[in-house]
């Protein structure tokens, strides 16, 4: 059985990742700072050192590094190639800023752009961060970076990622996916990655 690393897994489980990591194939190791989600590591991206090198199949990060200042970027992309074996592979998703962006550029900064379980969200909301939760006293949840899909693709490869896939989508989802490798892949095996993983 493959291990995935579910960084700032938050609240959520294996069946909220992707279709393919929710599987009997892979054994989730969940990863948190909020020791109140109960993960089975207390850690940040920045500092995974409870996770020891290249001991992992795979990551999974959704909606976690845009939390980061931009400068940490690179340390957090830098501890996700130390953990992943060599074959490892990262699957990652975030807000997307171009089309949250083209909503700004229609004057729609706080009108909902779609409705969550945790309510409506605009566009300022995406790009900042989550303001009910926010004004509650939960700040992990300020935004600090973002990207477009040009910008991720870039910052994953320059970070040492030898092969990258990405897509985005516009609204109602306004978020971006990617799959790097730690070695490189042919067009075919990201493609497939890619398919396995993405929504």
């Amino acid at each position: 059985m493959r291990t995935f690393l579910h960084v700032g897994c938050g609240e959520s489980h294996k069946d909220q990742t992707t279709k393919s990591f929710n599987t009997p194939d892979w054994k989730e190791l969940r990863l948190d700072i909020n020791e109140a989600v109960k993960p089975d590591i207390v850690g940040t991206m920045l500092d995974m050192s409870a996770v020891a090198d290249a001991s992992i199949d795979a990551i999974f990060s959704s909606h976690n590094i845009e939390h980061l200042y931009p400068h940490e970027v690179p340390l957090a992309l830098s501890e996700f190639l130390r953990v992943l074996k060599q074959d490892g592979f990262l699957v990652i998703t975030c807000p997307d800023l171009q089309s949250v962006c083209a909503l700004i550029a229609e004057d729609k900064l706080t009108e909902p752009a779609y409705i969550s379980p945790a309510g409506p969200i605009a566009p300022v909301d995406i790009l900042y961060g989550h303001r009910p939760q926010m004004a509650a006293g939960n700040l992990y949840m300020a935004h600090r970076c973002g990207f477009t899909e040009k910008v991720m693709s870039g910052t994953l490869q320059t970070a040492g990622f030898a092969g990258v896939a990405t897509a985005r989508r516009v609204a109602p989802f306004f978020d971006l996916w990617a799959v790097a490798t730690k070695s490189s892949r042919t067009d075919d095996e990201l493609r497939e990655l890619a398919f396995d993983h993405f929504p």
